[in-house]
Formats: C-alpha cells, sequence, structure tokens
C-alpha cells in the first residue's frame, strides 16, 4: 500500500489543505466536538466486516500499531475493573512503557485503587462518573478528564455507565505529582507555530509529571507541519473525524475510534481529511533524560 497509494494520498491531503479557505490563519477553535464513534457498535458499517472474513483494517508492525474497532478484544472485569468490559490497545508486553486502554463501565461499575507505584490518567469519551477524592465528589461527564497519582486512594464509580479512555503507568520519577481533573475545552489554546491545529494540554507541565495527555484539533485541510521523528512514544486515539496517518513509509486512512501505538523514532504525520474537524488524544512521555529513561 505505501508504494502505491502513499503519494496520492499525500496528494489529496495537500488538495485539502489548499481548498480549506484561511486554513494557517484561522483554525476553528470552537467546533463541537462528539466522540459518538469511539464505542458504537457501527462503527464499521463502511465496511460489512461479516461479508469480508478475515478482513481488518488493523495493522500490528515492529515500529507500530494501528488498531481499529473491529479488532477490539473485550474481556470482562479486567483486574482493577469491577462490573466493567475493557478492550487493551497498547501494553508493554511489545515494549511501550505504557499501557491503554478503553473501559465499558456499567451501571454500578467502580474501579478499585491502584497499585501504589502506577498512575492513571482517564478521559470520558461518553456517560458519567463519579470520582472521590480527599471526600469530596467530582462528577465526570464526556469531555472530563481526571489524574490520579501513584499512591492515590481516590475512587471512581458509575451509577448508570460510562465509556474511557485510560492511560497507566508505573510512576518514574521522585515528585510528587498532585491529582487533577477538568474538561478539555477549559484548558487554554497553547501556540504551535509554524502548526496550525489547535492543542490543549491537560496536566500541568511542571516537572513532576512522567506525561502529559495532549488534545489536538484539525480542521478539514489542515495536516502536521513538521513530519515527526523523535524519543517519545505516543498512545493516540481518534475521537472525531478522519484522515491519513503516515507510520513510517506506511500511509493509513484513519476514522474516529481508531488507535495508533507509535514507538520511538517512528516517522509520523497527519492529514485531516473529509467534512468533519477532527480531534485526537495523544499520551506523550515528558520530563524525561533520554539516556537514563528507557
Amino acid at each position: 500500500m505505501s508504494k502505491v497509494w502513499g503519494p496520492a494520498l499525500l496528494l489529496v491531503a495537500c488538495l485539502g489543505a489548499v481548498l480549506c479557505d484561511n486554513q494557517c490563519e484561522n483554525p476553528q477553535k470552537d467546533a463541537q466536538y462528539s466522540y459518538e464513534h469511539v464505542f458504537s457498535s457501527a462503527r464499521d458499517k463502511g465496511v460489512n466486516f461479516w461479508d469480508l472474513p478475515g478482513y481488518s483494517r488493523s495493522v500490528y508492525a515492529e515500529d507500530h500499531a494501528l488498531l481499529t474497532p473491529e479488532s477490539r478484544v473485550w474481556a470482562p472485569n479486567t483486574y482493577g475493573w469491577h462490573n466493567s468490559m475493557t478492550a487493551h490497545l497498547i501494553t508493554p508486553a511489545k515494549g511501550p512503557h505504557f499501557t491503554m486502554y478503553l473501559v465499558q463501565m456499567k451501571q454500578d461499575s467502580k474501579a478499585s485503587q491502584l497499585d501504589p507505584k502506577v498512575e492513571r490518567f482517564v478521559f470520558m469519551v461518553e456517560g458519567n462518573v463519579q470520582v472521590k477524592h480527599d471526600g469530596k465528589a467530582i462528577d465526570l461527564a464526556a469531555n472530563d478528564y481526571a489524574y490520579f497519582p501513584p499512591g492515590s486512594n481516590d475512587t471512581l464509580t458509575s451509577a448508570k455507565g460510562a465509556g474511557l479512555c485510560v492511560f497507566e503507568r508505573v510512576y518514574s520519577k521522585k515528585g510528587k505529582p498532585a491529582f487533577q481533573h477538568g474538561t478539555t475545552d477549559d484548558r487554554p489554546v497553547l501556540p504551535v507555530a509554524p502548526e496550525v491545529f489547535v492543542l490543549r494540554k491537560l496536566l500541568p507541565a511542571s516537572d513532576e509529571f512522567d506525561f502529559n495527555i495532549h488534545v489536538m484539533d484539525f480542521e478539514p485541510g489542515q495536516y502536521l507541519y513538521v513530519k515527526e521523528i523523535h524519543y517519545n512514544q505516543h498512545g493516540l486515539l481518534l475521537l472525531q473525524g478522519q484522515g491519513i496517518y503516515r507510520l513510517g513509509n506506511n500511509w493509513y486512512p484513519v476514522q474516529a475510534g481508531d488507535a495508533i501505538w507509535m514507538p520511538p523514532f517512528v516517522l509520523q504525520w497527519y492529514a485531516a481529511l473529509g467534512n468533519q474537524s477532527s480531534r485526537y488524544l495523544l499520551y506523550k512521555d515528558t520530563n524525561l533524560d533520554p539516556l537514563l529513561s528507557p
């Protein structure tokens, strides 16, 4: 696919950028986002997988992975979750130093307390949960998030059900990061020139944090200016929209609900296509010494 379609897909992406009026100077910051396709059982309607035995868009390679909804394997009551289903997308089994997974919390479900060495970030895709932090109840809905530092005694429950994207890792620093929560669109938009996408970071950039979660928004036709190669690891969930993701020398059509693993030094690039804004959630390790941190 990369040899035949790569240049053509690049041309389509670039033409989309040209046709998008004022895309460089005026990225749209007030677009309304819906994450309905992340957990939707109808996500694969564009391709009838039942008529294509053995077919999947998912790809696993040594330097990246694309994990699409039809390949998710859901497991009941995975360690740490009660009355819930989980689908693990990225784990340390193949080299990453973090875990990324989806959770379908059912009625009257809960998460148990973490191992004292583990930190957890929860992004709300749909539904409602309640966090109890220092005796205070905090209600979270779609587009909200919470960070639980290592050693946290906080609880997370759902009375009516919820869909979450969760990132976890063993804390690697000597600091004491604090509990965080908020709403994505309340976070400040950060400067990214010469890029044109809209960037928000959901965690503080202070040194005690060893990762951050970025939310990146693209209008149709916009694309990454830098063709990135770096030592940081990524886990990505496309929350809304569609486009082309380049990973190494492969070019993949992607849509809401797709997840991507990017290890260190894989070439990566994205272009948003279609008629809907793209938004993706991105894990990125930060504040780590590249020499001393695997």
